[in-house]
């Protein structure tokens, strides 16, 4: 079980909590958030070497908080009982390959299309069928036809 949701389980016990500075706080837990923030109402603080202080209300920082000391009457086989809901098994068996992420799979490069004889002499534009891909890009491959760099007055 952890820590935050044992604490949350301690709203509206009177607790001690000592900070990492040496301050002791006591007051009566409202509530306990993901990171450990505690809520406190009447409070009493304890600056290491100086009087306490009574406050209404108090907010302490988790990564603040050294030790929780719990009230004697506290029932612990009650509170570390994990009532947690079961999380549910994945759907998918663990050995299955489901894909191989973005893209999924997908020839290498080049390849794809045939070129007419009168356009193999010619410098790639990129709107010839297949591979190349103008000056820029390398290797795309497919029949995109796209225009990828090269001549871009040839669009209109």
């Amino acid at each position: 079980m952890k820590l935050n949701r044992f604490l949350t389980k301690l709203v509206n016990e009177t607790v001690t909590m000592e900070l990492k500075n040496g301050t002791q706080v006591q007051g009566t837990i409202t509530g306990v958030d993901t990171s450990m923030n505690s809520h406190l109402k009447q409070v009493k603080v304890t600056v290491r070497h100086k009087n306490p202080v009574n406050m209404a209300y108090l907010s302490i920082r988790g990564a603040n908080i050294r030790y929780v000391i719990l009230p004697d009457h506290a029932d612990l086989n009650f509170l570390l009982i994990d009532d947690a809901p079961k999380q549910n098994p994945p759907m998918y068996p663990t050995g299955t390959v489901r894909g191989k992420g973005r893209g999924g799979g997908g020839g290498g490069g080049g390849g794809g299309g045939t070129r007419k004889p009168e356009e193999s002499t010619k410098k790639d534009s990129g709107r010839s069928g297949g591979g190349g891909g103008g000056d820029r890009g390398g290797d795309r491959g497919g029949d995109r036809g796209g225009d990828r760099g090269g001549d871009r007055d040839r669009r209109r």
